[in-house]
């Protein structure tokens, strides 16, 4: 109970993964133990789901498994989230973070089914997952652009790519936010602040090819056909009439086509400037709306740059910039291995023995005494070692041994972890003095029976993926009302010199019942701090 009520409040570190992944490995021991698959047990599980406050109540322990599974992925987000991102290794640490957040959420998507609540649904779950991909996709970038990036020519197509990459990602996330059922419960500010990182580095995107574009030349000593290559690389289409040695080659194409792309990246930026102002929530946010016009203007000024009257005349269409990446962004599968957790109740036996799917008999005492020929029985297995052979004639048989029984006691010493070699030791030891041993009997093994409840399915095919947050131990009163939604994104002030934006998801935090019959306010994690430049 001491470990259960520490993992309502963890520590923001490696720290509180460890105790959060600690209870799920006991909870684990305690269903095999005490919880037999053919019946309830009568205790209550309730959490809050994170999004609409509702409350979901069963007496199944997978519940509360998968509920703390969906804590761990919440607790890795806020360690991203409070990474130094203005440093190397601050950066490697968001990345492995959200990593692993998504893993966790993943494998709780592709695990756990029949689950009550919408914000552990395999649609939501899935938006979280791509969420915390996209985040480490724009982690990546900031790696690649952390030491500065320089004005060159090969240094921008591969910045323009990336960075175009981390725009595709956060519109696929904004996509997957406005599909059923999931729009319903995500709040407009999540959809919103995707939308703007979408908009906000394709423009981004834009600006770096037309900077290359407007600021380089194409010389005879430079290696045409790697620019010529690198070029095309950049596009899936050229204006009609030219060719990419054209462009690179002519010094009134590539400032056409360079005005066209801080066209389109103007553009960009006065729609994600337009959404921030449609959310009262990230309107009020300074520093969002300082980091969006700053980028606004900066575009702004280079095209006047090159502005001319006769412009109207030679208008050309900018086409996108194709994404692509040269570090693979993937998942980090949970390794529960890897914490070591010693059995609450490793006293009542070895776990594949003394499990909640087998019946045992009252322990029954048996006093017999080694006979010339030997015991009259064998030993086989272990722990606990199990009566083989036995001979019916026997002083143990006729005392009332039976074949198959187990010891669990020698003497009124627990012999439950002795394996074959150490119980024949102690009845040696014993000479033809009397013995007291204690043995069960196996009755009938309990069958497994379908439940529709949450259940931890493998292979299995999935209806509803579950997460439950902020528990209560009592039992829940009907008329309590739902607290109101937690916004999941929300702009952060930390790294104002960076512009830090963070995406926070309500984290399941349990409680107990009050007397002012309010339900627990949750903490917010799934926090994903970006940068924008």
């Amino acid at each position: 109970m001491d470990l259960r009520q520490a993992c309502r409040t963890p520590s923001r570190d490696e720290a509180g993964i460890e105790m959060l992944m600690s209870y799920f490995i006991q909870l684990g021991f305690v269903e095999n133990r005490f919880f037999p698959p053919t019946r309830q047990m009568g205790i209550l599980f309730t959490w809050y789901d994170s999004f609409t406050g509702v409350p979901v109540c069963q007496q199944n322990l997978l519940l509360e498994k998968a509920s703390i599974l969906f804590n761990i992925g919440a607790l890795y987000t806020q360690i991203g989230t409070r990474c130094n991102r203005q440093t190397k290794p601050g950066l490697e640490n968001a990345v492995d973070a959200f990593q692993r957040a998504a893993g966790i959420l993943n494998y709780l998507k592709e695990t756990f089914t029949h689950t009550p609540s919408y914000d552990m649904s395999p649609a939501m779950l899935s938006v979280l997952v791509k969420m915390m991909l996209a985040q480490v996709q724009e982690c990546v970038f900031e790696q690649i652009s952390l030491p500065g990036i320089r004005n060159e020519f090969f240094t921008l197509v591969k910045m323009a790519q990336e960075v175009a990459k981390v725009g595709e990602v956060y519109m696929l996330v904004n996509t997957a936010m406005n599909q059923a059922p999931v729009k319903a419960n995500v709040p407009y500010s999540w959809s919103n602040m995707a939308k703007i990182k979408s908009d906000h580095y394709k423009a981004l995107a834009h600006y770096f090819v037309a900077t290359l574009l407007s600021d380089h030349q194409l010389h005879p000593t430079d290696d045409e056909d790697k620019q010529e290559k690198a070029w095309s690389q950049l596009h899936d289409y050229m204006p009609e009439g030219l060719t990419s040695l054209t462009i690179l080659g002519d010094k009134v194409q590539r400032k056409r086509l360079g005005k066209a792309h801080l066209r389109k990246a103007i553009v960009y930026h006065e729609e994600a400037l337009r959404v921030c102002g449609l959310c009262k929530k990230l309107r009020d946010i300074d520093i969002l709306q300082e980091i969006l016009s700053v980028a606004h203007k900066r575009s702004l000024i280079k095209y006047a740059q090159h502005e001319q009257e006769d412009d109207f005349l030679s208008l050309m269409e900018a086409s996108t910039v194709l994404p692509k990446t040269e570090h693979k962004v993937e998942m980090v599968v949970p390794q529960f291995s890897k914490v070591k957790v010693k059995d609450f109740f490793e006293r009542l036996g070895p776990l594949p023995v003394f499990s909640a799917k087998q019946r045992w008999t009252v322990p029954r005492t048996i006093h017999f005494h080694c006979q010339e020929r030997g015991l009259g029985f064998t030993l086989k297995g272990g722990p606990p070692v199990q009566v083989r052979c036995l001979d019916p004639e026997c002083s143990a048989a006729l005392k009332g041994l039976k074949e198959g029984d187990y010891i669990v006691s020698i003497n009124g010493l627990d012999s439950k972890w002795l394996g074959v070699n150490d119980v024949l030791e102690k009845f040696k030891s014993m000479g033809e003095n009397d013995i007291e041993i204690k043995v069960i009997s196996c009755q009938d093994t309990m069958t497994s029976v379908h439940n529709k409840s949450a259940t931890y399915s493998v292979g299995m095919q999935k209806t509803y993926s579950l997460i439950c947050l902020a528990m209560e131990e009592d039992k829940i009163n009907e008329t309590k009302k739902a607290t109101p939604k937690l916004s999941f994104l929300s702009w952060g002030t930390k790294n104002r010199q960076k512009a830090a934006s963070t995406l926070c998801l309500p984290y399941a935090v349990a409680g107990s019942s009050q007397t002012k019959k309010k339900l627990d306010s949750r903490l917010t994690v799934l926090n994903i701090e970006s940068s924008l430049y």
